[in-house]
């Protein structure tokens, strides 16, 4: 496609998006001409911790000509998920995008195997990845069904379906294409799309720092996906007039690309990993 749609009058939200694919994903949809509500813990710049704030990327998708809404959430806090979706309703009434990207992979997600001599913390995946996408559906509701079309996409990755990480990592990317395929069950009477979208590797900010010491590592990022790319991909889903009949399936990045006609915001086009790290499941509608 020659240009992206526009999404002046639209309401997003990305959730862990003060750095990476969500910062990547939020400030595509701003540059469109959406209010983006970013989430996030990270409001203030740390020593020696990767770069990226809320309101940094807030202030940019402003700049950009959408509208960029900083809100503080702690993705682990039921009540600050809940207060979010609250303040939404009551500056915007409906919701047209909810993007659960906000996960946690803990201090050593690219140690070796095996996955008892890596900290405990690998298993927060579980609260911050697979249940606050289920918690921000949930007060998101509401406010998807009030809009005249929406989009709900989680963040997932092959690793749903091959071994990635460890055993947290790969158990909730496979909780959440499951999650997707059983809420667009539910939500399919009211014409709420839902969609998992598998990106390929991606040259985030902590992708750029790890990944850089490997042997070959300049190469691997050299040929990642930006962290736009997402978000090309989310924006172009959104325009779908047949968006409704991806409902409650994955989508790969790399080949929605392809059939919706546009390459990565560095000009490169991203390559499908299906041969390699395997193709999504297959799931059954009752009766």
């Amino acid at each position: 496609m020659s240009s992206l749609p526009s999404l002046v009058g639209k309401v997003a939200v990305v959730t862990g998006a003060s750095r990476g694919i969500g910062k990547g994903i939020a400030t595509v949809l701003g540059e469109q001409g959406a209010s983006v509500y970013v989430t996030g813990r990270t409001t203030a710049a740390t020593p020696n911790a990767t770069s990226g704030t809320i309101n940094e990327v807030a202030e940019t998708i402003t700049a950009s000509g959408g509208v960029g809404i900083a809100v503080p959430c702690d993705h682990a806090d039921d009540a600050q998920i809940k207060a979010l979706f609250e303040r939404v309703k009551a500056e915007q009434g409906h919701l047209d995008i909810l993007v659960n990207n906000a996960t946690t992979l803990g201090p050593d997600p690219f140690a070796p195997p095996p996955f008892w001599t890596k900290s405990l913390a690998i298993s927060k995946q579980f609260t911050v990845g697979l249940r606050s996408a289920f918690v921000a559906s949930y007060y998101a509701a509401p406010l998807m069904i009030a809009a005249n079309k929406s989009l709900l996409v989680n963040i997932s990755y092959y690793g749903a379906v091959s071994y990635h990480l460890d055993p947290a990592y790969g158990a909730t990317k496979a909780g959440l294409d499951k999650l997707t395929f059983d809420m667009a069950q539910d939500f399919e009477p009211y014409g709420v799309a839902v969609i998992s979208l598998w990106p390929g590797p991606t040259a985030t900010e902590r992708a750029k720092a790890l990944v850089s010491e490997l042997p070959g590592g300049d190469n691997i990022l050299e040929n990642s996906e930006t962290p736009k790319f997402s978000g090309l991909v989310i924006a172009s889903l959104y325009a779908d007039p047949k968006l409704m009949s991806k409902s409650g399936n994955v989508v790969i990045a790399a080949e929605a690309a392809l059939e919706y006609g546009f390459a990565d915001s560095n000009g490169k086009q991203p390559a499908s990993l299906r041969e390699q790290k395997g193709s999504p499941r297959s799931f059954f509608k009752k009766g």
